[in-house]
C-alpha cells in the first residue's frame, strides 16, 4: 500500500479536524467548545488545528460550510424523490418538520454569529454563505417551477429569501418550543403554488 502524500495526509487531518468540531459545535455548543478539546478528540495535538485553521472562527466557518451542504442536499433529496408536486411539497414538510429547529443546528448558526458580531469580515464571510444558501434553494424552486411547467409569481431568488427568513425565524423559535408547528413555512410554498395554480 503506498504512503500517502504530505498533501493528502493534510487533507486528511483536516477533514477529519472539520468533522470533529462539527459533532462536538453541534452537541455541545460553539462558544464552550476550545480548540484543544477538537483536538484532543479528533486525536491530534493543538498544534495540528493551527496548522490547517488559523483561528477558531475559521475553523467555525468550515464546519458551517459542510452543515449547509448535507442539509441542502438531505432538502434536495426529500423533494425532488417525488414526481407530483403535491408529493413534493409534503416531501419538504417532512424535512421541515425534522430539520427546521433542529437545536445543535440552530444554536451554531445564531451563536457563531452573534460571537463573531464585531468581525468584519467574518461577517462577510457569512453574507457569501447567506448569498450562496439563497442561490441554491433558488436553484431548487426553479428547477421545480421548470419541470412542472409553473410560471412563479415572483423571482426563484424572492421565493428563496422569503422561505430561507422564514425557515431562520421559524427555527429559532422551534429551538425553544419544540412543539411550535412549521406549518407557517409549509402554508407559505402551498400558497406560492396555488396562486399559480389558480390563475
Amino acid at each position: 500500500m503506498a504512503r500517502m502524500t504530505r498533501k493528502e495526509s493534510h487533507a486528511l487531518t483536516r477533514e477529519r479536524l472539520v468533522d470533529t468540531a462539527k459533532r462536538l459545535f453541534l452537541a455541545d455548543g460553539y462558544n464552550v467548545t476550545s480548540l484543544e478539546k477538537v483536538a484532543a478528540t479528533a486525536g491530534f495535538s493543538k498544534g495540528a488545528v493551527y496548522s490547517n485553521f488559523a483561528t477558531k472562527h475559521e475553523l467555525g466557518l468550515a464546519v458551517i460550510d459542510v452543515v449547509h451542504v448535507e442539509r441542502a442536499e438531505s432538502l434536495t433529496d426529500a423533494v425532488m424523490a417525488h414526481d407530483t408536486m403535491d408529493e413534493r411539497i409534503a416531501g419538504f414538510a417532512r424535512w421541515a418538520d425534522e430539520n427546521i429547529g433542529d437545536m445543535g443546528w440552530t444554536a451554531l448558526e445564531v451563536e457563531f454569529a452573534t460571537s463573531t458580531r464585531h468581525m468584519p469580515e467574518i461577517r462577510a464571510e457569512l453574507a457569501d454563505r447567506r448569498r450562496t444558501l439563497t442561490a441554491m434553494l433558488a436553484s431548487l424552486i426553479q428547477v421545480q417551477a421548470d419541470e412542472m411547467g409553473i410560471d412563479l409569481p415572483m423571482s426563484a431568488e424572492d421565493a428563496a429569501l422569503q422561505l430561507l427568513s422564514l425557515g431562520i425565524g421559524l427555527g429559532v423559535q422551534r429551538a425553544i418550543d419544540p412543539e411550535l408547528p412549521v406549518s407557517a413555512i409549509v402554508d407559505l410554498l402551498r400558497r406560492l403554488i396555488d396562486s399559480v395554480r389558480v390563475s
